[in-house]
């Protein structure tokens, strides 16, 4: 076809040409050509006149053959023609106005060329191709059709070898060739006894039905064998003539043709038998042709199987009938006994009933031996590999299982053995999650502890590990993620870069959701602004938010760090009930605790407070059933409401959230009428446990509680009225209201801040402190949160702690002279998540004459964006230094903290050794341990198996035994065999990963992140409460019970109680003998030492007295050091040993301190600070046990091991557990700025008082 283009060009404006292409003569007229390569040639104008193109000289025309690909033109004659056109005259102004009110219109004029792509699939050659090989179900059919030919012709020769009549076929042949032999006589002997009749191993009897349908598909597999060589050519004819399939072809089909035109050697034996390999060659391009049908990529390990059973099948078969052909000149086996024949020989067992007596068949036995010998190792090689590699990469979780059964997806970069084990325990401590299968998607290669692991039965029927990444659907597909239940997305935290981690996840959510999009997500993100990348997401927990809001909780409310990993882990309450200890069985029963939800119309806990104020059915509640109800949500509303106060009325509509050891469907109901009489002090947690698997008794007893007189107390403090006479009744506690009234409850108008106006100054520089929303936010979905702000931002400079700037001079934490005691932060940069440490520190909710100066000292120096967040908040300083520089611990000012908070490093996160990311860590807080001995350090570890290393004491007895009922627990299959650790216990160790049950158990309670959030500070709901604490003092122990004290709460100010952080004095045992205090009381000394033999649990109220005493004796020590010991004839020999002793610990300890005293004065500080700390008096020393400080204090180590004080966490105690002095209780505050009264200057004096007299301990350790 030969094809003249030119083009056009407009000059001027947009005004259509007057030419276009025309095709020469040859291509004839537009209404003769065909659609496929239609060319334009006429141009129509406007006003319907059309203009014929001129056609050039022949010379100018492209040519282009059919053979050419595509259309090609010629750019000279184009060009040669746009120099020939000349000025297309205007339009009339008709056509111009319909322009201007329908557009440019030149568009649709343009001259084009319809070009044809894909010309050189047109040939008759690449059609063929296209049938017999490209297209998938064309070449599937033909791939079939060959198939059967193939088994057709094997199923013929069967026939043929049924039918055959050996003499008949030989007395013929021999005839013809006048060679006449006896062929039925029998075999008598060997081959030596009788000569070979090779007519019968070339000649056979074949029927004429039989050959004609041999000939027909010959003739087909000849020709298609022809056709599928001449679409395979690619240049080279002999690779393909000497192709073992194109041999089988031809020694099959050639004979077969020829026999057509030469007839007298039809009965030629041809070795039709052997079309079973080419069968076996076509079955594999078959399953190919499916699998690449039907998409599927992963096929090789079915594949390979199919080969070897192919292959085996094949030789079996090749030997039956070769073996049977060849007897036919011999013994003239039959087709079963040569099947039978190969069979037993190719299963090495030799029977040796039927053998081959000629040497051709005997060869052929040889031959066929080492054939098999060859081929199947080499295939059993295949597999077995394919078998290995499918092992690692897990294979396939089958379609029918996803669509049948329940599965999860858990998708990680690499499985830990930890992390594994934290996953499973927690997913499968749910009972109705029993029966789900876990399938778990990890690019890398399963390590031998989690193979070893997952071989376990318990597992192994229920855990499927799978190599793959998520960024491929492939995989995905292979996880079946469009069926599956739910998608765990974690996060690897042991990566140095932790950032480029949350990008993989981040990239693994996408995916997730593009392959997946109703599938549920469960992201656990680690840099907060990379939150709003996965916000899409059903549940997203960001590691560092809730890291460091913890661990700021932890410094103004002890051990929240132990109070919210308790209760996000599932427990049956079961641990340490064997052991011999109260405060490990109060301690294990209460941490079986935990939060579930119900509707008050369904449940029976709460059903009965339809219509009744919030606070009356939390105390009921508890009063009744032990439940402790801490929220609420309502129908109309989405979002949960931690005590919402008494002013919210129970409807039958709201979902209420409460903590129990079970929820209510799971507890039984067994109401006693009888008044329980002879109970003991410790209430129902004295002895083990008693609670059944599924079941719990609901009723708890009842609280003795005296309401004669339900008048509310004066003033806001938990101090009784005072009682006429001494022997006056119990003081009375008023009842909680049905319905709330204003008169009755004692607000807590924060935003007043209880004695000051926001426009009072409130230190010696005059800073003047605002409330409200931080100006700077450092990331992207930060919760706004009412906080005490400055009026006016900081300078940067005045931020930095140890320089002197033009605003101020101070250059130690000494010379601002703050009110309070220090918060230090070490952490290792100035991160967003940092932020989440300040702003619950700095929230409205605090009395602002509590708030704690918070030095953050960063290994590296903050950038302006982190400085800019922070500038606006009181109080917050940071400093450039270390926590092994004992200058910058000195400089921070570190002797005038109370809390120490140490943050795992990112950089130390990974190790070449397992566990040993924590190694600089724990040395550099053992060591400010012995040199700061007073003060509170909390710790983050990478690793929470780590935190028994910390206060590490050798020879610790206590410690020991503690670790063998970890071992214990595990063994039992807890959740939380860490609790009994100590640190962990008082809440001064924490590891971030004890909060990846957080996600796990939000596939089962959705609200439990939302929860942990209100908990924590990290969202404010307006309506919703905080979490505080307060401290029992000697005045509020009138109020005896814990369920008192919830009435106490609920009746004057609308406080829910959730637990107790109690520190208690305990005698460690150990092995060595006991040290005294002091040579003056070796008496005392001998008396600890039987009551730490006794190990009598109830006589804490006497080990208590006893504490007060050696701290009172103590705060002497600098005396009795001095003093001359008194001699005495009995023991005299026995003090000089015990002071010698003493004295040589002492020195260690004045070693110490006088390092300290040295580089304080190198560095211009004063050292009065560091020397009262260890001159402190009785009242100090009793408050840092009582806050579970004391452990290393400023005495020998020795006398710590016999002496100290543990602490830990009670939730949800029995109302009838005692109080005890100085236990924190854990409240649940409502919203201050949810129901503002309207006159409040009684309640407000009243709240001054209060808070007066609850930070009255906090003045007595001012600077």
């Amino acid at each position: 076809m030969q094809l003249t283009q030119e083009e056009d060009f407009v000059k001027g404006d947009s005004t259509p040409t007057t030419e276009a292409l025309q095709s020469d003569g040859s291509a004839g007229s537009p209404a003769k050509m065909c659609s496929e390569c239609y060319v334009n040639q006429t141009f129509v104008h406007d006003d319907g006149t059309v203009n014929d193109h001129k056609p050039r000289s022949p010379s100018a025309p492209l040519q282009t053959h059919s053979s050419s690909s595509g259309v090609i033109l010629d750019i000279a004659a184009l060009n040669m023609e746009q120099q020939e056109s000349e000025e297309v005259p205007p339009l009339p102004p008709r056509f111009r106005f319909r322009d201007l009110l329908l557009g440019d219109q030149s568009f649709q004029n343009d001259d084009r060329v319809q070009v044809e792509f894909y010309v050189n699939e047109n040939t008759f050659k690449e059609r063929l191709k296209l049938f017999f090989i490209k297209n998938q179900r064309s070449s599937l059919r033909i791939r079939v059709f060959n198939f059967s030919l193939k088994l057709l012709t094997c199923l013929l020769y069967i026939i043929r070898v049924v039918t055959d009549n050996p003499g008949h076929s030989a007395g013929q042949q021999n005839a013809n060739s006048g060679n006449v032999k006896c062929v039925d006589c029998q075999w008598n002997g060997s081959v030596q006894d009788r000569e070979i009749n090779w007519g019968l191993i070339f000649w056979v009897d074949r029927k004429v039905p039989v050959w004609a349908i041999q000939v027909i598909v010959a003739i087909i597999s000849f020709l298609e064998t022809m056709l599928l060589m001449y679409l395979s050519y690619k240049g080279n004819i002999w690779e393909q003539i000497f192709q073992v399939s194109f041999l089988l072809e031809m020694i099959n089909t050639v004979p077969f043709i020829i026999t057509i035109f030469w007839p007298s050697i039809r009965n030629i034996f041809i070795p039709v038998f052997l079309n079973c390999w080419l069968a076996k060659c076509a079955l594999e391009n078959m399953i190919n042709d499916v699998h690449r049908a039907i998409q599927r990529t992963n096929s090789a390990m079915f594949n390979q199987v199919l080969i070897l059973i192919c292959t085996l099948l094949c030789l079996v078969f090749t030997g039956t009938c070769g073996i049977q052909h060849l007897e036919r000149a011999g013994k003239n086996l039959s087709l079963f006994n040569s099947f039978y024949f190969c069979i037993v020989t190719f299963s090495t067992v030799g029977f040796g009933d039927v053998t081959p007596r000629i040497w051709p068949s005997q060869l052929l036995v040889v031959i066929m031996i080492c054939v098999a010998l060859v081929v199947l190792p080499l295939q059993f090689e295949e597999l077995m590999y394919l078998w290995m590699e499918r092992q690692k990469s897990g294979g396939n979780y089958s379609r029918h299982r996803a669509q049948t059964e329940k599965h999860v997806v858990l998708c990680v970069s690499a499985l830990k053995i930890d992390l594994l084990m934290d996953f499973l325990n927690e997913f499968y401590a749910h009972p109705r999650l029993q029966d789900y299968y876990v399938v778990i998607l990890c690019p890398s290669e399963m390590d031998l502890q989690v193979r070893r692991v997952l071989q376990i039965p318990l597992w192994s029927q229920r855990v499927i590990y799978l190599q793959g990444s998520v960024l491929k659907d492939q995989d995905l597909l292979r996880a079946k993620m469009d069926d599956a239940e739910a998608c765990f997305i974690l996060s690897s935290r042991n990566e140095v870069d932790r950032m480029a981690a949350d990008h993989q996840t981040i990239l693994r959510a996408w995916a997730v959701k593009d392959f997946a999009p109703n599938c549920p997500l469960y992201v656990q993100i680690l840099k907060p602004e990379n939150k709003f990348h996965v916000k899409f997401a059903d549940h997203v927990v960001c590691e560092e938010e809730f890291k460091y809001a913890m661990l700021a909780l932890n410094c103004v409310c002890p051990a929240t760090s132990t109070l919210v990993t308790l209760l996000v882990h599932t427990s049956r309450g079961r641990e340490g009930q064997q052991s011999p200890e109260q405060w490990q069985r109060m301690y294990g029963c209460c941490s079986g605790n935990e939060v579930y939800h119900i509707r008050v119309c369904d449940s029976k806990f709460f059903g009965e407070y339809n219509g009744k104020s919030f606070t009356y059915a939390s105390f009921h509640a508890h009063k009744k059933y032990g439940v402790c109800l801490i929220g609420i949500k309502k129908d109309d509303n989405k979002s949960i409401l931690l005590n919402p106060g008494p002013r919210h009325i129970m409807a039958a509509t709201d979902t209420c959230y409460y903590i129990n050891i079970t929820k209510e469907e799971n507890s039984a109901f067994i109401f006693n009428q009888e008044q329980r009489k002879g109970r003991p002090a410790g209430g129902l947690y004295d002895g083990p446990s008693q609670l059944p698997v599924h079941s719990i008794i609901a009723s708890m007893g009842t609280v003795a509680m005296d309401l004669h007189n339900t008048s509310p107390p004066d003033g806001g403090k938990l101090v009784p009225p005072s009682v006429n006479g001494a022997g006056g009744r119990r003081p009375s506690i008023a009842p909680v209201q049905e319905i709330a009234d204003s008169s009755s409850i004692l607000p807590c108008d924060l935003l007043s801040d209880q004695s000051e106006d926001d426009s009072v100054f409130t230190d010696e520089k005059s800073t003047e402190y605002v409330k409200g929303y931080p100006p700077n936010s450092p990331y992207i979905g930060s919760s706004p949160t009412l906080c005490h702000l400055l009026a006016e931002n900081a300078p940067f400079c005045c931020l930095r702690l140890d320089q002197g700037c033009r605003h101020n001079s101070f250059e130690d934490a000494k010379a601002y002279g703050f009110k309070n005691k220090l918060i230090i932060v070490s952490a290792e940069t100035a991160g967003n998540g940092l932020y989440n440490f300040i702003v619950p520190l700095r929230a409205y909710y605090r009395p602002r004459k509590e708030l704690n100066p918070i030095v953050l000292l960063l290994d590296n120096p903050p950038d302006n964006h982190f400085l800019e967040a922070i500038c606006c908040f009181p109080m917050v300083y940071y400093m450039a230094g270390t926590i092994d520089n004992l200058d910058s611990l000195l400089q921070c000012g570190i002797i005038y903290a109370d809390n120490l908070v140490v943050v795992d490093k990112e950089s130390t996160m990974s190790a070449e050794e397992d566990y040993m990311a924590d190694a600089k860590t724990i040395v550099n807080v053992q060591t400010m341990f012995r040199l700061f001995p007073s003060l509170s350090i909390i710790t983050e570890l990478t690793h929470p198996s780590n935190m028994r290393f910390m206060q590490f004491r050798a020879k610790d007895c206590y410690s020991l035994a503690l670790s063998k009922l970890e071992k214990k627990e595990r063994d039992k299959g807890s959740n939380l065999a860490f609790m009994f650790r100590l640190p962990f216990a008082a809440g001064r160790v924490f590891s971030i990963s004890m909060l990846d049950t957080l996600l796990y158990q939000s596939f089962v309670k959705d609200y439990m992140i939302l929860i942990a959030r209100l908990l924590l500070g990290l969202d404010t709901t307006p309506g919703s409460g905080y979490l505080c604490a307060m401290k029992v003092t000697e005045e509020d122990l009138w109020i005896s019970t814990y369920g008192r004290l919830f009435q106490k709460l609920c009746s004057s100010s609308a406080e829910i109680p959730i637990g107790i952080y109690r520190t208690e004095s305990h005698i460690f045992p150990t092995s060595e003998s006991q040290v005294s205090v002091s040579v003056d009381e070796c008496e005392d000394t001998k008396e600890k030492g039987e009551e730490s033999r006794s190990n009598d649990q109830s006589d804490h109220p006497l080990l208590r007295k006893k504490s007060m005493q050696w701290a009172r004796r103590l705060s002497k020590k600098s005396v009795r050091w001095q003093g001359p010991s008194r001699d005495s004839s009995r023991d005299h020999g026995q003090r000089i040993a015990q002071q010698r002793l003493n004295l040589y610990r002492r020195s260690e300890r004045e070693e110490l301190s006088e390092l300290v005293r040295n580089r304080m004065k190198h560095l211009g500080l004063p050292t009065s600070g560091y020397e009262d700390l260890t001159n402190l008096t009785a009242s100090d020393v009793m408050n840092r046990v009582n806050l579970g400080y004391l452990q290393d204090f400023p005495v020998s180590d020795e006398q710590n091991d016999h002496q100290n004080t543990l602490s830990y966490v009670l939730i949800n105690p029995s109302p009838d557990t005692r109080l005890e002095l100085n236990d924190v209780v854990y409240l649940i505050r409502s919203d201050p700025l949810a129901h503002v009264p309207e006159e409040t200057p009684l309640h407000r004096s009243s709240l001054k008082e209060r808070h007066e007299s609850e930070t009255e301990p906090r003045e007595d350790t001012q600077l």
